[in-house]
């Protein structure tokens, strides 16, 4: 009786994570009634429940690491609320616009600069589709390019350092952050100029239906000045001293996590709108995101540790040892299963929940022929890949849930299908970016390796 337990864990989770309740409801609740019932059928002790809310603290306060999380949640927050996505946008309508698609390749370095520090891949997307989805249909630009370019841009700064994501992973796969962080600068590089080069290509066979609307330039030098400090060089800074701070061991990455934090508000108060009231409403924003994920880690471990305690780990890691692929087989199997997942729940849930159920799997999984410098960097390049594979369901239709979030931002005549036409060509890009991963794991473990000396 007790093998079936976690099998029927896992199905009813399959099926309650459809019926709209709050997946960390769903997580809590699963875990303390098969826990009962575990009691119940004599399976478990009764003293085994006090075991619970240890598990529940343990899982927010391991190395503290959570706390640089929740102030680059504040610094995106801040930027998001600060006016600096406007400035950027105008500021790189001026640089690109006699480019073609320059409107378009304008969207992609906002996502770049701004999406980082989001952390949730719906925040980013709604958050670029409020901001330019008008101005590019104002400006004669398909639905279809538009709606391709917010939605590469708008997760595509999930992996790209210093992303919230890439910590998460970084725990899961006991990794170092600054690895993690220079693991995907190559890989989420070669992504960031295939889609530049998409959407300039794009825009000059089907140029805009009229001719761009004028930004107002600055008139004088210091108006220059102003406008690109304030809409580029200010964020770029920042996240690049947060980036670097943690990447090469400056600081730890709670104190450079505060200084983005710092920066962030800083930033508002540099464009004008730090009062009482904003600061409040930054406050009051990042905790609402902070509880929602902290309420998820910590419902994972309520759900876990019932499905653990009744062999649940031992039974994934059976079916996929018993697997005759081979490691690209079992590797592949992990990649499909975690990339199907993307499309109903966001990167939180499945680093948290069912990241763990493979790697057992992942950490016994043989490619010292193919992936250089030992066995740290393998889990490396194989934490990019689950990275870039998450990023790609997103946006795969018809169920990637960004696009749906996408839709919901989006003004009146933007359709589902005009949405899933644009992104045909965005997922192309990132599945061929994976295969170039799989087959040159040099691009993920080559940088590090150099940078720490591995």
């Amino acid at each position: 009786m007790v093998e079936a337990l976690p099998v029927m864990m896992l199905v009813c989770l399959a099926l309650l994570l459809f019926s709209g309740l709050p997946v960390a409801i769903v997580l809590a609740g699963l875990g303390i009634t098969f826990s009962l019932l575990g009691v119940a059928l004599g399976e478990m002790p009764l003293l085994a429940l006090y075991n619970v809310p240890i598990k529940m603290w343990g899982s927010i306060s391991q190395g503290l690491t959570y706390a640089a999380v929740v102030m680059l949640l504040f610094m995106g927050v801040a930027l998001e609320k600060s006016g600096v996505a406007r400035d950027l946008l105008t500021c790189m309508q001026l640089v690109f616009r006699r480019v073609p698609g320059g409107l378009g390749l304008a969207v992609i370095v906002m996502g770049v600069v701004l999406a980082p520090a989001a952390g949730l891949v719906g925040a980013s997307v709604v958050t670029l589709a409020l901001i330019a989805m008008p101005s590019l249909l104002s400006n004669g630009y398909r639905p279809e390019y538009a709606s391709g370019a917010i939605a590469a841009a708008g997760t595509v700064g999930v992996i790209l350092p210093p992303a919230v994501m890439l910590f998460f992973l970084a725990s899961q796969f006991q990794l170092t952050i600054g690895a993690m962080f220079l693991a995907t600068v190559i890989p989420g590089g070669l992504l960031v100029a295939a889609y530049a080069l998409y959407f300039v290509g794009a825009g000059w066979l089907r140029p805009p239906s009229k001719r761009a609307e004028d930004v107002m330039t600055p008139s004088t030098p210091v108006g220059w000045v102003q406008l690109l400090s304030r809409g580029l060089v200010a964020p770029l800074a920042l996240v690049g001293l947060v980036l670097a701070s943690i990447t090469f061991g400056w600081a730890t990455p709670r104190q450079s996590a505060a200084v983005g934090a710092a920066g962030g508000l800083v930033l508002v108060a540099l464009n004008g709108r730090l009062n009482w009231a904003m600061f409040v409403d930054i406050v009051r924003s990042t905790a609402l995101l902070c509880a929602m994920v902290f309420f998820i880690i910590i419902a994972a471990a309520v759900f876990s540790y019932p499905f653990v305690y009744f062999g649940g780990n031992d039974l994934i890691t059976s079916a996929l040892d018993s697997l005759e692929t081979g490691p690209w087989g079992k590797l592949a199997v992990i990649l499909g299963i975690i990339f199907v997942l993307g499309f109903f729940i966001d990167w939180i849930e499945i680093t948290i929940i069912f990241l763990p159920l493979f790697l057992p799997t992942l950490s016994t999984l043989e490619f010292a022929g193919h992936v250089a410098f030992g066995n740290d960097a393998t889990m490396l390049w194989m934490a990019t890949l689950v990275a870039l594979t998450l990023q790609t369901s997103f946006v795969t239709p018809p169920f990637g849930f960004a696009l749906f979030f996408l839709k919901g931002a989006s003004p009146e005549g933007v359709t589902l299908p005009h949405i899933y036409r644009g992104i045909i060509p965005v997922v192309a890009l990132q599945v061929v970016v994976i295969t170039l991963l799989l087959a040159l794991p040099m691009l993920a473990v080559e940088l590090p390796a150099r940078v720490f000396g591995e």
